[in-house]
């Protein structure tokens, strides 16, 4: 992929923290990971906005079973993996 220098003004205590993290190599590399996070979850909000313009809003009862299911899938392959290490 092609590459350009661009220059951007960013706090510099959060600039400072996050060179300390990565080094003044990965500094790049690390904005073009945020940028990519933002661009997917701005990318996510709009499709929620569409579907809930579709189907209208999701509701408490949908978010509720969604997180059961959610914590049950969570569990079941917890299971697996403790099996798998046991097995190992």
């Amino acid at each position: 992929m092609a590459t350009k220098k661009y220059t951007v003004t960013l706090p510099e205590e959060l600039a400072e923290e996050i060179r300390q993290e990565v080094g003044s190599g990965g500094f790049s590399a690390y904005v073009t990971r945020a940028i990519e996070r933002q661009r997917e979850q701005d990318r996510l909000g709009e499709l929620v906005a569409w579907l809930e313009g579709e189907h209208g809003p999701v509701t408490d009862d949908e978010l509720a079973s969604a997180e059961a299911e959610r914590r049950e899938l969570e569990s079941h392959f917890a299971e697996q993996g403790e099996q798998h290490r046991k097995a190992s």
